[in-house]
């Protein structure tokens, strides 16, 4: 039996250094929703140095997929692009200001990896122990609209996809998808 719902979030952008700020906000609103402050600094700074990794490293493009699942008791966050070669720690200096993200993002989470992703690029993955949450009320299994319509703008080019999968004890929860641009 499932307790506690499955959760699901996708943000698709261009790995621009103005891009990831927004993806920064976004992560942060989406864990603030599912209850999950505790996680928004570890989260946050873990997205922010995959995403600087696609926009310094990956080729053809910048194009890229953030996805944050929650699975029983962990928050999974993935970094999806482009590029076939799969990342490398280095031996960045302890002062040194580039090379020391993969080393943070092994460092703060649970555990972290990367997978070939066939001839569509890789993933490069994380997880962080989520914390006990309470089973959802009635009024928290639809989609509340955060920000109104006029602050959409704000987000250009990024595309946002949450689904939403409740226990068995009720009907699914409609998805919620925006594209904003």
């Amino acid at each position: 039996m499932i307790t506690h719902p499955s959760r699901h979030c996708t943000v698709e952008l261009q790995a621009l250094p103005s891009r990831i700020g927004q993806v920064r906000r976004i992560v942060s609103a989406q864990l603030r929703y599912w209850h999950m402050d505790t996680l928004i600094d570890r989260a946050s700074l873990g997205v922010t140095e995959l995403l600087s990794n696609v926009h310094r490293h990956a080729q053809p493009d910048k194009i890229c997929t953030v996805e944050l699942e929650v699975l029983l008791d962990r928050l999974k966050v993935s970094v999806r692009d482009h590029d076939p070669r799969l990342p490398v720690v280095g031996d960045a200096a302890p002062l040194a200001t580039c090379g020391r993200g993969l080393a943070m993002v092994a460092a703060m989470s649970e555990s972290w990896g990367a997978l070939p992703d066939g001839e569509a690029g890789k993933i490069v993955w994380f997880t962080l122990p989520t914390p006990s949450v309470a089973p959802v009320a009635d009024w928290d299994r639809y989609p509340r609209i955060v920000a109104g319509e006029h602050a959409l703008h704000r987000f250009a080019e990024v595309t946002l996809v949450e689904h939403a999968v409740e226990d068995r004890r009720s009907e699914p929860a409609p998805a919620r998808s925006a594209v904003v641009g």
